[in-house]
């Protein structure tokens, strides 16, 4: 009974929980913390391991979190035509295996500048220590549950994942019931995402609401000599 109700207090009732926070949270910071929406970049004090390991962290953070996006969220209908469940899976395990790989890597090697580095640990808050662990711990994760997802290479675990999301998503319901069969792997994986979602608004993370698309079709600069 105790683990029933825990399974839907964490898959069914946090989801909405971690979401509000994240939204509500985001709005509130850049409506009074405007001067805290920032990275704080660090290289300044040392751009030892920087360049590299920031480099290979954002780009497999971005790769992970699209791939999860448009995969999670994305009806099994509208690709079923040109694209099988089994076909997916194994294209998820690539991709997500060598993003999930450049993540770790680079976001140890930015974590061992913040610990070790007395200068970037000194200017760092517990937060930004605290989120980029949790960070580099998901990736770790992810790259164990790619072990247990090559168990089920006929693509039914990650329907199964993909319909817990979309029920969560499209606000449908018993959403947690979908989670009762998934390995622990997957449910810890997912709870721990959860958990960054929510402390997203309190972390340097905020700063990927200010990716500069204008800067694309921004009017060429005219740079003039002096006569």
């Amino acid at each position: 009974m105790f683990s029933e109700y825990l399974l839907h207090l964490l898959y069914g009732y946090y989801p909405y929980l971690a979401g509000t926070v994240f939204l509500v949270g985001s709005l509130l910071r850049y409506d009074h913390g405007q001067y805290t929406w920032k990275t704080g970049s660090s290289q300044m004090l040392s751009s030892k391991q920087m360049r590299l390991g920031s480099n290979l962290f954002h780009i497999g953070i971005l790769v992970i979190f699209f791939g999860h996006l448009f995969g999670m969220l994305t009806p099994h209908w509208a690709y079923a035509p040109f694209l099988s469940a089994g076909a997916k899976q194994v294209l998820a395990i690539v991709i997500g295996g060598i993003a999930g790989v450049m993540c770790l890597v680079g976001g140890g090697m930015l974590l061992h500048r913040r610990l070790f580095n007395p200068r970037i640990k000194a200017s760092s808050s517990p937060m930004d220590t605290l989120i980029l662990s949790l960070i580099v711990f998901q990736a770790g994760l992810g790259i164990i549950s790619v072990f247990f997802s090559l168990g089920h290479l006929d693509g039914e675990m990650m329907l199964t994942l993909a319909a817990w999301a979309q029920s969560i998503g499209f606000f449908g319901g018993g959403a947690a019931d979908y989670m009762a069969e998934v390995s622990w792997i997957y449910k810890v994986h997912v709870f721990l995402g959860l958990t960054i979602i929510l402390l997203f608004p309190f972390s340097r993370l905020v700063h990927v609401w200010s990716v500069p698309f204008g800067y694309i079709a921004r009017r060429y600069q005219l740079v003039r000599r002096r006569g």
